[in-house]
């Protein structure tokens, strides 16, 4: 078994962070230089909506191949109302992120225009985008299962709204945010549970605390949004993967640079700090509103099982869940997941999907609506086992980690689909190689 060890500066720039700051971009009037963006395929699905809407904007890709990053882009705008009618469907492809934060832009655009992606956005659900548009002013029709594409009747008009989130969802606040800075008046996204905030840093909204424990983001419509330079650190839930790499290969130990540690991002870390991983931060600063530091993580013999069964965490680990899972399942032999349904919308139905790659590995599980459970491992397989992604970034290097951990060979099918958020995931491994 090959050690891991050494540092990584190359980390995919944060997804997240990439997406909204290419929007707010096209929302601000004047000039917009966004350094570090993601080359991701869903990034580039952000930046490719965009110019079809006649927004103008150039790239300036970095000369290392292997980091697989867009380093520069420059998006040029003249405000809330700089976007023409698309001659052809938004083609979104594999970006849910695109297509509901878009859609909250397109609605208070006078115009009408369609979303659409591949066959595994098509199939995921929409509703909760369509709701509070709706309920703003704008037309809004889903196919007859609630799903893409997503036709939108946009408007000038849109009517400011308070409107409580019935699911943590940072995506759908934030095209509640994008619409509500079109519409004529104040409008109040309130969330139970805290979700990823990007948007509202960068945006520069007020939260209030609200007197029963929930939070208001408060949004100012028809405010002018002055251009701004964005830096985008590196992305947490791509350092997931390589901490759980770490930590399961004796030996190891792994420095990761500039990623970004918010708070509602960074909660797994806090998670494998109580279960006992050596995991140290270093160099923690402050950048932009977001919180930035150094993570080193060192191999670490005894875990403790992770369980996780409590909303708000949940919340804010639902990117990185599956490498947890299949982390606390080749360390420990043990996971439990409860509040997690979300997780059966996302790319993949990724409880089916952990559970079922888990239990050709020889791990015993038991599937629930919400989660699942792993209760040990009944045998050690050996020899090559297929392993099957789903078409999802998040499944494929959950179970390239573990790839790297167990003696059994893992086939693992559809490896290219990584390029969605980690195109230069394989790269760093190999380099990482002691």
């Amino acid at each position: 078994m090959a050690v891991y060890k050494g540092e990584v500066s190359t980390l995919p720039p944060d997804k997240s962070i990439s997406h909204r700051a290419a929007l707010i971009g096209a929302l601000a009037s004047g000039v917009t230089e966004i350094t570090n963006f993601s080359g991701g395929f869903d990034n580039q699905s952000t930046l490719e909506v965009l110019q079809a809407c006649g927004i103008t904007l150039t790239q300036e890709v970095t000369p290392s191949e292997r980091s697989g990053s867009v380093r520069r882009v420059v998006i040029e705008s003249q405000g809330l109302w700089s976007f023409s009618r698309p001659e052809t469907p938004l083609m979104c492809n594999n970006s849910g992120s695109t297509m509901r934060m878009f859609a909250g832009i397109l609605a208070g655009q006078p115009f009408d225009s369609t979303l659409v992606g591949d066959v595994s956005l098509m199939k995921r659900p929409m509703k909760r985008v369509a709701d509070p548009l709706r309920l703003m002013g704008a037309g809004v029709s889903l196919s007859e299962s609630g799903t893409a594409p997503v036709e939108i009747r946009g408007t000038r008009d849109l009517r400011p709204l308070i409107y409580e989130l019935p699911v943590p969802s940072a995506q759908v606040k934030s095209l509640v945010a994008f619409a509500a800075l079109h519409a004529d008046g104040e409008s109040r996204v309130i969330e139970s549970l805290p979700s990823r905030n990007h948007t509202e840093l960068m945006l520069g909204l007020p939260v209030e605390e609200l007197a029963d424990g929930r939070r208001a983001v408060v949004i100012s419509g028809r405010r002018p949004l002055e251009a701004r330079p964005f830096h985008i650190p590196a992305d947490p839930s791509a350092a997931c993967f390589l901490i759980a790499l770490a930590l399961l290969v004796p030996g190891s130990e792994i420095l990761l640079r500039d990623v970004c540690l918010n708070p509602t991002r960074a909660g797994y870390i806090d998670l494998l700090l109580e279960a006992g991983a050596n995991i140290v931060l270093e160099n923690v600063r402050e950048i932009g509103g977001e919180t930035i530091g150094d993570i080193v993580v060192t191999h670490t013999a005894s875990l403790e099982p992770l369980r996780i069964t409590d909303k708000a965490v949940v919340a804010n680990i639902i990117d990185e869940i599956p490498m947890l899972a299949v982390l606390s399942a080749c360390a420990t032999g043990s996971f439990d997941l409860e509040e997690a349904g979300e997780l059966r919308t996302k790319e993949s139905d990724r409880i089916s999907a952990v559970v079922s790659n888990l239990e050709r590995l020889g791990f015993l599980c038991e599937e629930y609506p919400d989660g699942f459970r792993v209760k040990g491992r009944e045998l050690e397989v050996s020899g090559k086992v297929n392993i099957e992604t789903f078409h999802d970034h998040r499944i494929a290097m959950s179970f390239a980690v573990a790839d790297r951990a167990l003696e059994a060979e893992l086939d693992i099918s559809d490896r290219e689909i990584i390029g969605v958020s980690f195109p230069n995931f394989f790269d760093i491994l190999e380099e990482l190689k002691a």
